[in-house]
């Protein structure tokens, strides 16, 4: 089972007189990268929150935004007059500059961060508790919409995988018929430049099994029959982490197989089938991307 890098994930729960909201975004990411936004009195459990965080989602693009309602019982709030002085004046000089009523601006100013927070300065150990368990909610929420999102992405590679298997049959079964067409025009080529009596007929068959065996391309075929149905394997692995970066490698390596077996084919024929598993290829690699 896979399980994508991409959801989203919210938790909501009241303790007291506090009303506790995250709201989690992820996208994919080659490593863990955090943006949190949280209020000033949650700063003091900021590497805790971090941490929680890291544990849980693993890898990713994560966006986390953390509030708190006052409820029940508000406690006093405190005004930070200086912060507000300070958004104050440049907000009273664009007014003017754009001619708008600057009645509003009182509004404008108490909905800027900090200028107005909560007394508190911090959670109580109770309080701690509680919040944790909002974090750990949103982060259950987004790993259950990554599941879904993961299920989503392991049918279509396993539809990558499977197409690219059926063009690979083909050129096999194909393989023989160029090894004859590569015989019978190198042999015609010669019968038209020197005549059909004027050459060696043996040499000339040593010199065609020294070509055929150059361009040979049935290692690539049982390498690249390996590399599939080891992706397969990893997909069908316990666990639903850590695959995205081992699919991704074994991406590579069907490449270089499906590129290795291009060069050497000089078949119209199978260079078609290249062209397609080469497709599927790459839409294999845009999937993976998103895999955890």
């Amino acid at each position: 089972m896979l399980r994508s890098m991409t959801g989203f994930g919210r938790a909501e729960k009241t303790a007291g007189d506090k009303t506790f909201l995250v709201d989690i975004k992820s996208l994919n990411g080659k490593q863990f990268e955090l943006q949190l936004k949280l209020p000033a009195f949650l700063k003091p459990f900021e590497f805790d929150i971090r941490k929680l965080l890291s544990e849980h989602l693993n890898r990713g693009s994560i966006d986390c935004t953390i509030s708190l309602k006052e409820t029940g019982n508000t406690k006093p709030v405190s005004i930070n007059i200086e912060l507000a002085k300070a958004y104050y004046k440049p907000l009273a000089e664009l007014s003017a500059s754009l001619n708008l009523d600057p009645s509003h601006i009182l509004s404008t100013l108490v909905k800027l961060p900090e200028v107005i927070t909560p007394t508190g300065e911090t959670l109580t150990d109770e309080e701690w508790v509680e919040f944790e368990k909002v974090i750990r909610a949103a982060i259950d929420d987004l790993n259950l919409h990554r599941n879904d999102e993961g299920k989503v992405l392991e049918k279509d590679l396993l539809l990558r995988i499977k197409n690219i298997r059926v063009q690979q049959e083909e050129v096999i079964k194909l393989e023989p018929l160029r090894q004859q067409r590569i015989r019978e025009g190198l042999e015609k080529l010669m019968e038209e430049k020197v005549g059909k009596d004027n050459y060696d007929k043996n040499r000339l068959e040593q010199e065609l099994i020294y070509y055929i065996e150059k361009i040979d391309i049935s290692e690539e075929q049982v390498r690249l029959r390996n590399h599939c149905e080891y992706f397969t394997s990893i997909l069908n692995e316990p666990g639903d982490t850590g695959k995205g970066k081992k699919l991704s490698f074994v991406l590579q390596e069907i490449g270089r197989e499906i590129n290795t077996t291009g060069a050497k084919a000089y078949d119209s024929t199978i260079q078609k089938c290249v062209v397609l598993m080469k497709d599927e290829l790459e839409k294999a690699k845009e999937q993976v991307l998103n895999v955890l």
